[in-house]
């Protein structure tokens, strides 16, 4: 460090020089105080052309459950039967989309998306899951598209978010390796009916939830230790059993897609929406990211890795060993049918991790007992989650488009004077989460569309209507609907097109 010596001389000198620059300033800081008080931050900007989008899924909104000739699902047994659903809730009514639709694409236009991604109910359209179409199911599906087409939202379509039919398990369900064909059949009839004005496909919604939550139950690590969740059918298989629910799953998906691209129209898009597990690098070195994708690569190993690679990791078979899937080669080569995007859906990660020396290369660090939580059990705060999980998607498996396909969070909401649900949490995390997806989009990671979940509050499974999610509050009495303050958040990102 250079020394430096002041005398008293000098000092008076230094501070009447700090006081003429200070007078000369005066004048020009208060010129630019007001604006520099409201400037706006720098723009971080999304891609021309993005899709500002929000989701639902059929059970969760549509009511209706036994109107025009739909047939019972897995969905509607399983909350039929007491126990299953917290308060004993059912998705008997829910939302009533299905006779308020218009209300609700409406209410989409009016906070600003420009697409929606909506499920399609197989028992619906094949109330025993095969055999003659009920035209009172499509005619549903027609006018809802038509509706958003009018409004200029783009529909974005998902042909299986779980409500099964329940005439196919009585009949095994997805352990029967005829579901996939049946729903193949299912999808390619969608695709000829729809695809004049529905230009995405989703073949299915989250392998990895309705497989191993609904037949076997999964364990998630969560701040202080685990919890398992369970859906329906709510299924207690042993390991092999697992396996090959698994392995007709994504064989159902690759036949699908084959369906789709045989009786769609020219240009029509097709791929999975599966909620990936991703695991994060603890520390942003070159080793820890290394670490991170490999774990993430293995940890999708029966879902996407296998769908983007057309093969079963070494390590996924050496482990299930006897219980590993049976299949062949011609199954693999159908699961791995090429596709014009990747939906992700992404909510935390798997865990965090960091390089080790010792096999297999990682190692996974718990969540810290005080790391931040949101509302629901096993919802971690961690949103670059949203950075890492596109990122390895594109460098795993040279994805070029990628769909974040679900991203929300539960918020306990509750209506303030004059009628206002003021959700700031979701707004910070809605903040957080896109702030890191313009991240990725920055450097070079091809998302083109973002899918908040959800577009309102619905039925949230297990946890009945305790739990919201959307950015508009439902009275679920009265069906009245309210947007909240993160519904105009929504709409001034979607317009700028930007993070804020």
């Amino acid at each position: 460090m250079l020394a430096t010596h002041f005398t008293r001389r000098d000092v008076g000198k230094l501070a009447a020089a700090g006081t003429l620059a200070a007078s000369s300033n005066t004048t020009a800081v208060a010129q630019t105080g007001q604006s520099a008080a409201t400037a706006q931050p720098a723009a971080r900007e999304f891609p021309s052309g993005f899709y500002w989008g929000t989701g639902t899924s059929s059970y969760q909104i549509e009511g209706a459950w036994n109107e025009d000739g739909k047939g019972p699902s897995i969905w509607d047994t399983y909350a039929h039967t007491p126990g299953n659903i917290k308060n004993g809730d059912t998705g008997d009514v829910a939302n009533d989309h299905y006779h308020r639709y218009k209300e609700d694409v409406a209410l989409m236009k009016d906070f600003g998306a420009n697409a929606y991604r909506f499920s399609i109910a197989w028992p619906r359209i094949f109330p025993s899951g095969t055999g003659q179409p009920n035209p009172k199911g499509l005619d549903f599906y027609n006018r809802l598209v038509d509706e958003l087409v009018a409004a200029g939202i783009a529909p974005f379509a998902t042909l299986y978010h779980w409500d099964l039919p329940q005439a196919l398990q009585d009949k095994g369900g997805w352990q029967n390796r005829d579901t996939p064909k049946a729903f193949a059949n299912y999808a390619g009839y969608m695709a000829e009916k729809l695809s004049d004005r529905v230009r995405h496909f989703f073949t299915i919604n989250e392998f990895r939830s309705f497989a191993d939550l609904g037949h076997q139950g999964k364990e998630v690590l969560i701040p202080g230790g685990t919890i398992t969740l369970s859906i329906a059918p709510g299924l207690k298989l042993p390991p092999g059993e697992l396996n090959q629910v698994r392995h007709h799953a994504v064989l159902a998906h690759g036949m699908a897609v084959q369906a789709i691209r045989a009786k769609g129209k020219a240009g029509t898009k097709v791929g999975p929406a599966e909620v990936i597990l991703c695991s994060v690098p603890l520390i942003e070195a070159p080793e820890h990211i290394k670490a991170a994708q490999t774990a993430t690569r293995e940890a999708n190993a029966p879902f996407l890795t296998v769908m983007l690679e057309g093969k079963y990791t070494d390590a996924y078979l050496k482990d299930a060993g006897k219980d590993a899937p049976k299949f062949t080669d011609d199954d693999l080569e159908i699961i791995a049918s090429p596709l014009d995007f990747v939906g992700i859906n992404v909510y935390k990660p798997e865990a965090y991790v960091l390089a080790s020396d010792q096999a297999p290369g990682w190692r996974q660090i718990p969540y810290a007992k005080g790391h931040p939580m949101l509302s629901s059990r096993w919802h971690a705060m961690a949103p670059e989650a949203m950075y890492w999980a596109p990122k390895f998607v594109q460098s795993l498996w040279n994805a070029k488009e990628i769909h974040i396909t679900e991203n929300g969070c539960a918020t306990q909401d509750v209506i303030a004077d004059g009628g206002k649900i003021y959700d700031t949490d979701r707004i910070m995390f809605l903040r957080a989460y896109l702030t890191q997806l313009q991240r990725a989009t920055a450097d070079g990671v091809p998302v083109k569309g973002y899918f908040q979940w959800s577009t309102m509050d619905n039925f949230e499974w297990n946890e009945g209507f305790g739990n919201r999610y959307g950015l508009v509050y439902v009275d679920f009495k009265t069906q009245k609907r309210t947007p909240k303050l993160s519904a105009s958040f929504f709409r001034g990102t979607a317009q700028r097109n930007a993070a804020s």
